[in-house]
C-alpha cells in the first residue's frame, strides 16, 4: 500500500463570535486557506484530485456543499471537485482521514483536506430549528433523553469526580499555553493572515490573558444550577478555516516538495451518546493498538478541549504525561470553530512536532452523538 504524507498545513487566525471574521462568508474564508496552500507549495490547483471539506452546521451560508463553493471562491479551475462531510466536531479530522485513505489506496494522488465553520454567521444548533435530527427510534432507545453535550460534560465530571477547581485550573492553563505559543511565534509559519474590511487579521482573538482560577470562579454554571461546567471551562464559539495538502512521497518529490509528516494510523470509535464526550478514550486505545505503539511513544497529544473534563478524563484513563497534552493551548483558550477544528488541531500538532523534533504526535476529538476520531502522525522532516 502507498504512503500518504502531509506536505503543508495552514490555518486562519481563529476569530471569536461576532469578532473580526464575522463579516466573512464561509466560502470566502475557506478560499483564504486554499489560496495560501497553493501559493506556498507552488502547486497547480488544477492538478488537485479533490477538496474534502469538513463543516458541521450545513445550513444558510454553509449549505449546498460548501466544499465545492470554496473551490470556486478560490478561483481554482472548475474541473476541481469539492465535497463536504460531517462527523460533528471531528469533520475536518475525518476529511484528513478520507484524503489519506484515498491516497494510500491509489485513487487520488494530490488532495486537499480541511474545513470551515463561521459560527458567527451560522449559529450553533441553527440546523435543528426546523426538525428533530435524532428520530423517534434513537430517542426511544435512550428513554427519550434529550442529547446535550453540556449535560454530557456534567456527567463526566460526576463519573470521574472532578472538582470545579480542577476544571478551572485546566482552563486557565489553556489560555496560558496559548499565550506563550503566540508570544513565541509557534504559529507564525502556518498562520494565514485574513484581510477584513481593510485590516489584516493575524492572531487568535479569543485568548484572554491573565485568566486564572480566581477569575473563572465568578462565572455561573451553564447547564445545571448546581453544575460546574460554565463558559470559562468550555470551548469558545468561534470562526475559522484550515487546510492540509496530502500526497504520496513520490508525487511530493516530483513537485519539489518536502513532506512534513507521514499519516501513520487512524481510527474512529463510538461511545455512549448520552455522556457523548468519552469517545476519545476508546479511539485512542484503538489507534495505538493499530499503530503498534504505546502512549509513552507519543511525543505530543492534541485532545480537543470541547469541555475541560474531556481531556482530564482522557488523561485519567490513558495515563499520558500531562505536559505532553495540548502544550500550545486549545479550544478553551482560543476557540472551537467546529468544522475547522480537526484541521486546526493538526496544524498545531505539526507545529509542536517540528519545533521539538518529536517523532510521533496523536490527536483526538470528541464528537456529537458519541463518536471520536484519533490520528497518529510521524515526523519526516
Amino acid at each position: 500500500m502507498r504512503e500518504a504524507v502531509i506536505v503543508d498545513a495552514v490555518r486562519t487566525p481563529i476569530g471569536k463570535r461576532n469578532g473580526t471574521l464575522g463579516p466573512v462568508h464561509a466560502a470566502d474564508l475557506s478560499a483564504e486557506v486554499l489560496t495560501a496552500l497553493a501559493r506556498r507549495t507552488g502547486i497547480d490547483p488544477g492538478t488537485v484530485d479533490d477538496v474534502i471539506w469538513g463543516c458541521v452546521t450545513q445550513i444558510g451560508d454553509q449549505s449546498s456543499n460548501i466544499g465545492r463553493f470554496a473551490v470556486l471562491a478560490a478561483g481554482w479551475p472548475e474541473h476541481v471537485p469539492g465535497v463536504t462531510i460531517n462527523r460533528a466536531c471531528g469533520s475536518s479530522q475525518q476529511a484528513v482521514d478520507h484524503a489519506a485513505h484515498a491516497v494510500m489506496a491509489g485513487q487520488y494522488d494530490l488532495v486537499v483536506a480541511g474545513g470551515v465553520e463561521t459560527m458567527t454567521r451560522v449559529p450553533l444548533g441553527s440546523h435543528r430549528t426546523t426538525g428533530q435530527p435524532y428520530g423517534p427510534k434513537a430517542l426511544a432507545r435512550y428513554d427519550n433523553f434529550e442529547f446535550n453535550q453540556g449535560i454530557g460534560a456534567e456527567l463526566m465530571v460526576e463519573r470521574w469526580g472532578f472538582t470545579r477547581a480542577q476544571l478551572d485550573e485546566f482552563a486557565a492553563r489553556s489560555h496560558a499555553n496559548a499565550a506563550a505559543a503566540i508570544d513565541a511565534g509557534v504559529f507564525d509559519d502556518h498562520l494565514v493572515p485574513v484581510e477584513v474590511e481593510g485590516t489584516k487579521f493575524t492572531v487568535d482573538e479569543g485568548l484572554r490573558r491573565g485568566t486564572s482560577v480566581t477569575t473563572l470562579a465568578k462565572l455561573k454554571p451553564s447547564f445545571k444550577p448546581d453544575g460546574v461546567i460554565h463558559a470559562g471551562n468550555s470551548s469558545q464559539i468561534a470562526d475559522g478555516a484550515a487546510a492540509l495538502l496530502i500526497t504520496t512521497p513520490e508525487r511530493a518529490r516530483e513537485l519539489g516538495l518536502t513532506p512534513i509528516a507521514r499519516y501513520h494510523s487512524g481510527a474512529v470509535s463510538g461511545a455512549d451518546p448520552i455522556t457523548m464526550l468519552t469517545g476519545p478514550i476508546p479511539a485512542t486505545e484503538k489507534v495505538l493498538r493499530r499503530a503498534g505503539l504505546s502512549v509513552d511513544d507519543i511525543g505530543v497529544f492534541e485532545v480537543n478541549e470541547a469541555f475541560a473534563p474531556v481531556p482530564l478524563a482522557w488523561l485519567a484513563e490513558t495515563g499520558a504525561d500531562p505536559d505532553r497534552v495540548n502544550p500550545l493551548g486549545g479550544a478553551i483558550g482560543v476557540g472551537h470553530p467546529l468544522g475547522a477544528s480537526g484541521a486546526i488541531l493538526m496544524t498545531r500538532l505539526l507545529a509542536r512536532m517540528r519545533r521539538e523534533e518529536l517523532r510521533y504526535g496523536l490527536q483526538t476529538m470528541c464528537e456529537g452523538g458519541g463518536t471520536a476520531n484519533a490520528t497518529i502522525l510521524e515526523l519526516l522532516s
